[in-house]
Order: C-alpha cells, then structure tokens, then sequence
C-alpha cells in the first residue's frame, strides 16, 4: 500500500482550514482557505489569528474575535472539538487599508493532541455562507434577528450544497479533459491508412454508452498486395482506458505478424502467444480474413469470435464458421488454428462485427445472429457506408449500446 501524502490531502482539501498553535498563531493552511479569504500563504503563516483577522471597526456589532477567541480557548482547556453558532465575522479587503468585506461563517475548532495528552494543534475548518445570508437579508431577514436553529441547519446545508456543487464542476471538466484525451488516444490507435485506398469499405466504431468514448473493440484493413488485403476485427474483455492500451497492443501485433505470414491462422497463432505476456489480453477474440481478388477467394481464422457474413446478390449468404477456435491465450498449450476457404463473386458483401452488435441480455446469441443477416439481406443493395448506418439502425444500437462495438462492411 502506497504512504499517504497527508501534507498534499490537507492542501486539496475543498473544505477551508487553518492549523493554529496553542498560542493561536497561524502554522499552515490550505488552497481552500486561501481562496475563501483572497489571502496567499505569506501573508497568513507566522501571524496571530486576530491580527490577520481583526474585527471590523465599522461595524458596532462586531464579536467575531470575542466568539471566535471563547471557541478556541474552550478547545484548549477542554480538549474537545467545538461547534459555533453560525458567525458574522468581516475580513480586511487586500489593498483597502480599513475596508472590510461582509463575510458569514459556519466554524468548527477541532483540537489535534500531542502525546501526552494536550493540545498540540487546533485545526479550525470554516464554510463561507455568505451568499446564503445575503439571500435571506433580501427576503426581509436582518443581522440583528437571531437565527433560529433550523435557520442555522440551512446554512450549514447551503454550504455543503455549494461545495458539493463546485466539486461536481471540477470532476465533470476533468471528465471532460480525460474524454477528449481517450477520444484522441482512441482514434490515434485506429487509424488504418490503407483504408483510404479502399472505396467499397465502410468501418464504424461504437463505444458503450457510458464509456470514456473508448473500449477494447478494435478493426483493421491492411494491404498485402496489388489482389490481396487482410481485415479484421477484435474485442478485448472490459471498457475504458486499460481496454483500450491492450487493445492497441494486440492490433500491432496481428498488423505485423500478417503482413509477415499473410496467412490468417498463423497469424493468431502468434498473436495469441504474444496475449500471454499481456496483461489484461487473454480471452480477447478476434477474427482475421484475407481476401484475395485475383482468386476471388476469402481466407479466414477466428479466434473465439462471432462469425462474419458474406452476403450474396441474390440475398443468400454464408456464416464464416469454419475456422473457428478458442480465444487468444484460452488454451494452456499452444495448438495449431485451423484456416478456412470460401469463394465469393464480386458484388457480394463481407461483414465483420464485434458481438456489441448482436448480443443483448437475455436473449440467445443465435437470435441476435439472425437479426443481424437478415437486415444484411434486406438492404444488401445499399453501398457500404449507408448499409453500415443502416445495421446499426435496424439493430437498435444507433445511439448507443451496452457493449462496445466495431464494424466493418466490404463490398467485394
């Protein structure tokens, strides 16, 4: 287990605080109180809480030294935290010599023991609900009502409500920040160059609804040749970042070892000994077809995958099921992957998914299967690009799914 920064957790506490001595004399603080008070670090440590602070000589009323002072004075001698009353105490504006700002505090003294048993420090945490009392001074309430207790219970609850609100902003332009750095991540990873070359392919990518905008579902189209290119398409167990690194991995890896072997099944073969020294890669599924235009011939091998369609002109097709094995690294020796043939004639469509397309909880695989060849035979007129927009129309997973899904058609 890693050794806790507790000089950085008090620094990013959202919370003001204020470490004072037995003495009352600033000893550290955090961002938080900084902020809160418009002071820097310089002008506060080594300062008496009261001469930092004083009361506002304008104001005839004025007891936030006298409140405060009994407060911390009952913290030293009785060695328990004390709660104040919901407090008035102005501060000096920075570079207004005598000019003091209206300011409401909810304060809590809180003795920090030393080990003998006496106080060492005294941490002092203050919620600024100013902005809750000007509010009710608006509606008719005046300084010199005195706050009922369930008036003080709403401060309190005004400033833990802005709080909540401010951290909720931070996390969601963090979120925003991590996004487009995933977003980014995800389409520097996909990128396929020999795609541009390629009019009658059409890829499309789908994070789960939810996700970072990235997933371990992946697609590629690589040329062998002047007649020969390979596609293929894989899924990596689990969403998010992780997914998404041991997904790029993988994909390099079958990059380069087809561009080496050219032949489907070794190339698995040795993607699936590389999954073993990874990480997070063992049962990822894959599928990798070759085609050859010459031959009019598709060569294949799956990996535990969801099979692909070749669908025909006349509206019948063929499952690519020949070739299949288990997943990458199920196996604990390492076995030879079977390789599969199958002509087309050009005109025909070869479709390769991730299992986000068809599969949904509670239902058979086979039946999302058979959703999916029948849209395909349906609209198989289609060019690729809008008979991908189609597919994903047809099969509900348009604005998103709870899986991640990659998808490539080719018009043959």
């Amino acid at each position: 287990m890693p050794v806790m920064d507790y000089a950085a957790l008090f620094a990013a506490t959202p919370s003001p605080y204020l470490v004072l001595t037995p003495d009352l004399v600033i000893a550290e603080v955090n961002q938080a109180y900084l902020d809160a008070t418009n002071r820097s670090r310089e002008e506060l440590l080594g300062q008496h809480i009261f001469e930092a602070f004083p009361d506002n000589p304008q104001d005839p009323d004025a007891d936030g030294v006298r409140n405060l002072s009994a407060s911390l004075h009952r913290v030293l001698i009785s060695r328990r935290p004390d709660t104040m009353a919901l407090q008035k105490y102005d501060i000096p504006v920075v570079g207004r010599p005598g000019v003091f700002e209206e300011r409401w505090w909810s304060p809590v003294n809180t003795p920090i023991l030393d080990e003998n048993g006496g106080v060492a420090w005294i941490i002092n945490r203050v919620e600024d609900v100013t902005a809750y009392m000007q509010t009710h001074a608006r509606d008719g309430w005046s300084p010199s009502k005195q706050l009922t207790e369930r008036e003080a219970l709403e401060a309190e609850l005004y400033a833990r409500a802005r709080e909540l609100q401010r951290l909720n902003e931070e996390l969601r332009l963090a979120h925003t920040r991590e996004r487009k750095v995933a977003v980014a991540l995800q389409e520097a990873m996909l990128q396929a160059p020999d795609l541009a070359r390629h009019e009658n392919v059409a890829v499309r990518y789908l994070p789960a609804t939810g996700s970072l905008n990235v997933c371990g579902d992946w697609y590629d189209l690589i040329d062998l040749s002047e007649t020969r290119f390979a596609v293929a398409v894989g899924d990596v167990v689990g969403h998010g970042l992780e997914a998404a690194a041991v997904m790029g991995m993988l994909r390099s890896a079958l990059s380069a070892a087809i561009r080496a072997l050219e032949r489907p099944a070794q190339a698995l073969e040795v993607l699936g000994l590389y999954a073993r020294s990874v990480e997070g890669a063992l049962n990822t599924t894959a599928v990798k077809a070759m085609v050859d235009t010459r031959s009019e011939l598709i060569i294949y091998s799956s990996a535990g995958h969801p099979p692909p369609v070749l669908v025909h002109a006349d509206g019948t097709h063929d499952l690519l099921d020949q070739a299949t094995d288990p997943p990458l690294g199920a196996r604990p020796q390492h076995v030879p992957r079977p390789q599969a043939g199958q002509t087309y004639t050009p005109g025909d469509t070869l479709v390769l998914y991730t299992d986000g397309l068809i599969e949904r909880r509670g239902e058979h695989l086979e039946t999302g299967l058979n959703r999916l060849t029948e849209a395909l035979c349906r609209y198989r007129g289609l060019d690729p690009e809008r008979l991908a927009d189609v597919l994903l129309a047809e099969l509900g997973v348009a604005g998103g799914a709870r899986d991640d899904i990659a998808l490539v058609v080719v018009r043959l």
